[in-house]
This record gives structure tokens, C-alpha cells and sequence, in this order.
């Protein structure tokens, strides 16, 4: 049984994650790193919004200081800002985000950051699983118990990385009228200051920090964000600017209110990377040939890994990638910190705008034009993985039939056609199987997902 999903332990909180859970998984993590450490580890924790998470922390903590630890607790906080912490902070060994990210309201989860600031590979996250399933705990001496201390300079010190790491300057000159939406999530506590700081003028939506969401689920997909596009045409601003739970993911409206193609945001700063500093580039098997053929433009190295921010980030630190990310809002810029981070990357789009004069609606223009269609269909059961592999058996066998002519494995199953290609993956953060697809028209997109959706439902 794996605990681990795509990016950390999720479930309903209370119900398929319980304080029991969390208590056992940071007794694991204690336990590993006391193993490896050869003493009390240094863990940093923190959550996001969900009024579940001060439930689960505490569990969490306690579970660490029976291991002897020393935790630090920097309160509600970014994801990308707890990584931060950890890479300011190089005494820290490790750390713990209470997060379920872009996860309907009553989700939470658990997601582990190692030393390096990056997400723990999923060696780590096996070897946490082992010692969880074994109960085989390291129990601190009644004399060796840990300490809980608490910092609440987190979220300033990574505004003022952010601000180092971006051509202030510049988008000060702009002086852009910004839209943002933080749905309540963590980056109310980051964004709309970090925009302020940068010379914006800034109209904020959904910045009072509520665990119950009550402006919209915290996945910023176009049709939770109609409150931002009405304010955008209104206000006749130039931007908006959108994230997740947890604020490690951004979403970009243009200043005619419409939503920028998260695969097109990805590509089109790609490219403005590439124009400043070259060196490989890593994505996944979902993200758009765009971000391919403008890597094979630029004439540098680009690797494929996995869905999730994990894989993404742990390439790009063994290759020494430059950028990386995925097309979800999940974009990641390595002079910064190697791992996906969303006010960064709303920083990065402002210095691109600013330097190139170019309107937000313009970005399309820059990248190569494809057509992605995706969707996602919910499981009548959560074994995914089995599903998954009577797809795989069926379409491998059906390969004549359906027409395609080479097929991967590198993530589900990916089917590589003459007009383009149509990807089927189990999710691992619910139990729903997702079909995304690509092709040059929205017809043939469409055609591909419509295969894929005919295999998926016979197998449900």
C-alpha cells in the first residue's frame, strides 16, 4: 500500500486523514532522520489555511517531538515559503507543510520538504512509508524529548528573496495595475504585498487568510475566477493573478479578463529564460510540445519526468536545469529556489511584461500554436492503478484500431500520433483518472481525448 501520492499524503481530513495518520508519519520522518542524522533532527513546519491543518500540525508536532526533534513553527505560510526557509536555513534537516494544495475544501494533507528545500524523492518517501507500516519508531528518553520553538519572519524573508531574485526596477517603471486572487488561501498573506512592493497598484480578491474557502475551492481553475475577470475589465487593470491553497502554483488572466493557457504561460517564460540564461530545461509527459519546441529552438538540453512538481524539481537539481515546471500554473525558476512556486512566477511574468512592452494578451503570440483538451473521470473505486492497467493492456493491444504509432510509459500511458499525442494517467491525490490530449486543431485534440474516454469508462 503507498501512502504517498503525486506530491505529499491527501485524503479527507478527519476522515481518510486523520491526527493518527499524521501523528505516524512524523514519527516516521523523525525516525529516518534521527537514523541518518545520528542525532536530534531539525524539522521546520508550517500549513496553509484549512481550518483542519492546526488539527493535523499538532499531531504532527507531537509526533516529532516524541523523536526528540527540534521543530520550528512558522505558522501559515506558502509552500514555496517554507522551502525557502529551509534553504535560508541550512541547520534545518528537514520539513513538514500541512497542505492539500489545490484540493476541494474539506481535503488536507501532509507533504515533506528535505534539507535541500526540494520535495523528498520517492526513495525517501518509501523508506518513510516502511518505518510508518513497521510502527518501528525512535522514542525519545523522557530526558531527551524535543522543543517546539516559533518564527514569524518566514513569509517576509521570502517576499524579500522574491524581490532579489526579479528585476524590481523594471516593473516598477510599469507601474502595473494588478488583479489578484488568493482564495483565501496562504498567498494572502504573500502576494498582494509582494505586488505592492514591486511599484502595483493592486486590487485584492479573497486575501482574508479562511479555511473554509468561502470565495471558491482553491484550485484556480477560469471558471471559479469570473469575480477577478469582472474586476479586471473594470477596473481597465493589466494583469490578474491567481493561486492555489497553498500558493505554489499561479494562473494569469490578461487585461481583457480572460484566462492566459497555463501551457502557453509556461512556454511563453521559457522562452524569456532561455533568451537570458541557457542550460537544460525539464517538464513532464502532460505538458504541451510547445515547451519542446522552443527548448529544441533554443538549442538546449530538455528532460521528461513524471506528473509532479517532485520529479520536476528533483531533475532539475541533478541535471542543473535552469527552469522547469509543469502546465498547471506550476512553474519553476531555478536562481530562485528549485522548487514549483507561485509568487515567483507572478513575479517573473511582470519582468517580462515590463521588459518587453508587450500587453499580457500578447503572450500567445510568442509561443507555437497547439490545441490541448483535457479532462478527468472519477473512479467508481480508488484502485487507479488497476484501472490503469487494463487501459494500458487494452490500447497497447488495440494499437491498429485506434492508430497511433508509438506509445511511452514514463508516466500512465502516452500515445504518440502523426498530429499529436493523448496522455492517460491515474491522479495521485484522488481517485479519478485524468485524459489530457494535443493536437494542432481542436478537432483532432478533441478526437484523441474521445479515444481515451472510451477506454477509461470501460475500465472504471
Amino acid at each position: 500500500m503507498a501512502l504517498f501520492g503525486t506530491n505529499g499524503v491527501r485524503g479527507i481530513a478527519n476522515k481518510e486523514l486523520t491526527p493518527e495518520i499524521a501523528l505516524d508519519l512524523a514519527r516516521s520522518l523523525g525516525t529516518l532522520l534521527r537514523e541518518r542524522k545520528g542525532a536530534a533532527p531539525k524539522i521546520i513546519i508550517g500549513s496553509d489555511t484549512r481550518i483542519s491543518g492546526q488539527m493535523l500540525q499538532n499531531a504532527a508536532v507531537s509526533g516529532l517531538l516524541s523523536c526528540g526533534a527540534a521543530v520550528t513553527d512558522i505558522g501559515i505560510v506558502p509552500t514555496p515559503a517554507l522551502q525557502y526557509y529551509i534553504k535560508q536555513h541550512p541547520d534545518a534537516d528537514a520539513g513538514i507543510v500541512i497542505t492539500a494544495s489545490h484540493n476541494p475544501r474539506e481535503y488536507n494533507g501532509i507533504k515533506m520538504i528535505a534539507g535541500d528545500g526540494i520535495e523528498f524523492s520517492k526513495d525517501d518517501e518509501k523508506a518513510i512509508e516502511a518505518i510508518y507500516f513497521s510502527k518501528k519508531f525512535y522514542t525519545a528518553d523522557w530526558s531527551e524529548t524535543g522543543c517546539l520553538l516559533r518564527d514569524e519572519n518566514c513569509n517576509e524573508e521570502y517576499i524579500a528573496g522574491i524581490l532579489e531574485a526579479t528585476d524590481r526596477k523594471a516593473i516598477e517603471k510599469r507601474l502595473f495595475k494588478v488583479v489578484t486572487d488568493t482564495g483565501n488561501g496562504a498567498g494572502s498573506l504573500t502576494l498582494p504585498d509582494l505586488m505592492s512592493r514591486l511599484g502595483c497598484r493592486v486590487l485584492s480578491i479573497g486575501a482574508q487568510p479562511d479555511g473554509k474557502f468561502p470565495w471558491r475551492n482553491p484550485e484556480p481553475l477560469p471558471e471559479a475566477l469570473t469575480e477577478m475577470s469582472a474586476v479586471i475589465r473594470h477596473s481597465n487593470a493589466d494583469l490578474g493573478i491567481a493561486h492555489d491553497g497553498d500558493a505554489d502554483r499561479a494562473v494569469f488572466m490578461d487585461e481583457n479578463g480572460d484566462f492566459i493557457d497555463e501551457e502557453v504561460m509556461l512556454a511563453a517564460i521559457e522562452k524569456y529564460v532561455l533568451q537570458k540564461e541557457k542550460g537544460p530545461v525539464v517538464t513532464t509527459v502532460a505538458t504541451s510540445r510547445r515547451f519542446t519546441d522552443i527548448a529544441e529552438d533554443a538549442q538546449v538540453q530538455i528532460y521528461y519526468t513524471p506528473v509532479g512538481s517532485v520529479d520536476v524539481g528533483r531533475k532539475m537539481a541533478e541535471v542543473n536545469a535552469v527552469y522547469g515546471g509543469e502546465g498547471n500554473g506550476g512553474m519553476i525558476f531555478a536562481r530562485h529556489q528549485t522548487c514549483r512556486d507561485g509568487a515567483m512566477a507572478a513575479a517573473v511574468v511582470l519582468e517580462f511584461l515590463a521588459k518587453s512592452g508587450m500587453k499580457a494578451s500578447e503572450l500567445k503570440k510568442t509561443v507555437p500554436d497547439y490545441c490541448n483538451e483535457k479532462t478527468k473521470i472519477k473512479l467508481q473505486n480508488s484502485d487507479a492503478g488497476k484501472a490503469m492497467a487494463e487501459i494500458s493492456e487494452k490500447m497497447v493491444r488495440d494499437k491498429k484500431e485506434i492508430g497511433y504509432q508509438s506509445a511511452e510509459t514514463i508516466d500512465g500511458l502516452k500515445l504518440h500520433f502523426k498530429n499529436g499525442w493523448l496522455l492517460i494517467r491515474p491522479s495521485g491525490t484522488e481517485p479519478i483518472i485524468r485524459i489530457a490530449a494535443e493536437a494542432k486543431s481542436k478537432e483532432e485534440a478533441e478526437k484523441y481525448v474521445k479515444i481515451g474516454r472510451k477506454y477509461v469508462e470501460e475500465a472504471k
